[in-house]
């Protein structure tokens, strides 16, 4: 089915109204961790759900759970034998701080060039609103060739709470063919792709504690254990010398990357040097026989994400730490498990804590990976839609992050996630100045319409 030209040409002509209609939404700061903005998210839920319901959608609602709302609307008109396509966003965003560091007002949008910059304009208001003008450019023209839910949450920023428990209550309502999913980036404004696969996470909290209270160093030093000079002998033995983690069975479940798989990877525009210039680090680092892109994207990690112990305040103070503490998170990649890997990480501790401290762990969040089969339908449709609009083949690449939605979906629904978004690496995402590429936006929105058609063709 070749895609029409009439909902393109409506998309061209309307960019002014759509670019407009981005602005109404930003400008509300729909913070979903901060309890005086709660009324600013219910806010941002009634405008997407008017909105959806203006361009001809049904069933538009503002559906409870045991924290923010979710929106849903569908548009079921084409029938029972059409395909249906369920399309994830979320409305929440980041905090704006530090508001000093804004070269602009946070919530006020603003162009300058190509680029609007406000807190949400890539992540994700932006990407939400590219599908939503893609469906109104067709809805208003040629009609839509599938049919099409929406689920829109109000908590990923906050970890997603209370989606598990609300994809499983609708789970006939938001029964579907495909999740497309475009709360993704492409890697280069001229540079199209598609992201097959994601990693998973596993997150935990590393306790020691030694004496009963904080000692005097002088006193004491010397005959009994220092808690963080233990945490960090057991942080430092969590990794070698060639990178590679050394938790008992931590490899076990890892899926190999393929030759050919690889060979892909190579062609993405990250050599060696972009990974430094991005970073801005003297030398890169990583497990051996791997290539920065693959580690950062294909392969397991471990990283401490903070420390804490004894006096951290300005000057000194001689004291004996009676406690210590670490944030851990591991990056998992096909098939690896929240689980394998916290028995791996016990298992560990166990053999290596000494008899000098006690230790617990303690589990923050878990994800599973995630990885889409570059053969499906889906991924084909939309190598087909990024080449009618980019004027050249997509590349493939995988994403270092985790977006747990996917896997939920995977296992409450039985269905895959299309990963296609068009945010891009300089964004500014959950920092100061975000900004959206508004070019790359346009073509978000002709590449939505050329998929739609190109899916219900395959």
């Amino acid at each position: 089915m070749s895609t029409p030209n009439a909902p393109l040409e409506y998309a061209r002509t309307h960019r002014d109204e759509f670019l407009e209609e981005l602005k109404e939404l930003v400008r509300i700061p729909s913070v979903s961790t901060q309890a005086e903005r709660q009324q600013d998210m219910r806010s941002a839920a009634k405008w997407l759900a008017a909105k959806l319901t203006s361009i001809g959608l049904d069933n538009a609602a503002i559906l409870e759970t045991k924290g923010l709302p979710v929106v849903y609307a569908d548009w079921l008109k084409a029938g029972t034998k059409a395909p249906t396509l369920l399309v994830y966003g979320h409305y929440d965003v980041q905090p704006e701080d530090p508001v000093d560091l804004w070269a602009t007002p946070p919530f006020e949008p603003t162009r300058v060039g190509d680029n609007l910059y406000a807190r949400g304009a890539s992540d994700m208001k932006g990407q939400i609103l590219a599908h939503v003008f893609a469906l109104e450019s067709m809805l208003r023209t040629a009609g839509l060739p599938i049919n099409v839910k929406y689920l829109l949450e109000g908590e990923e920023e906050i970890g997603s709470p209370n989606l598990d428990e609300f994809i499983a209550k609708n789970k006939k309502r938001l029964a579907c063919d495909l999740c497309l999913n475009p709360d993704l980036s492409i890697i280069a404004p001229d540079v199209p792709a598609i992201t097959y696969g994601l990693r998973g996470l596993a997150y935990f909290e590393i306790r020691l504690k030694g004496a009963k209270s904080d000692l005097h160093s002088g006193q004491f030093g010397g005959a009994v254990a220092n808690p963080a000079l233990v945490l960090a002998k057991l942080l430092a033995g969590m990794m070698d010398d060639q990178g590679r983690i050394t938790l008992p069975g931590f490899y076990d479940d890892v899926r190999p990357l393929k030759p050919e798989e690889r060979a892909s990877l190579a062609k993405l525009p990250q050599p060696e040097t972009w990974w430094q210039e991005q970073t801005g680090v003297r030398a890169l680092a990583g497990e051996a026989g791997y290539t920065s892109t693959e580690r950062a994207t294909a392969r397991p990690t471990l990283d401490v994400n903070g420390l804490l112990s004894g006096f951290t305040g300005e000057g000194s103070k001689t004291v004996l730490p009676a406690k210590a503490m670490a944030k851990v998170s591991m990056r998992l990649v096909p098939d690896q498990t929240p689980q394998a890997v916290e028995r791996s990480l016990r298992a560990y501790l166990k053999a290596n804590v000494p008899a000098t401290v006690e230790w617990e762990v303690q589990e923050h969040a878990g994800a599973k990976p995630a990885i889409v089969g570059l053969d499906s339908p889906a991924v084909r449709a939309a190598a087909r839609a990024l080449e009618s609009v980019w004027g050249k083949p997509p590349l493939y690449a995988r994403q270092g992050g985790t977006v747990p939605v996917v896997t939920q979906i995977q296992e409450v629904l039985g269905t895959d996630s299309l990963l296609m978004g068009f945010g891009l690496p300089d964004d500014n995402l959950h920092a100061p100045n975000e900004k959206l590429h508004l070019p790359t936006f346009f073509r978000a929105i002709e590449a939505f319409i050329h998929f739609t058609y190109e899916w219900a063709a395959s």
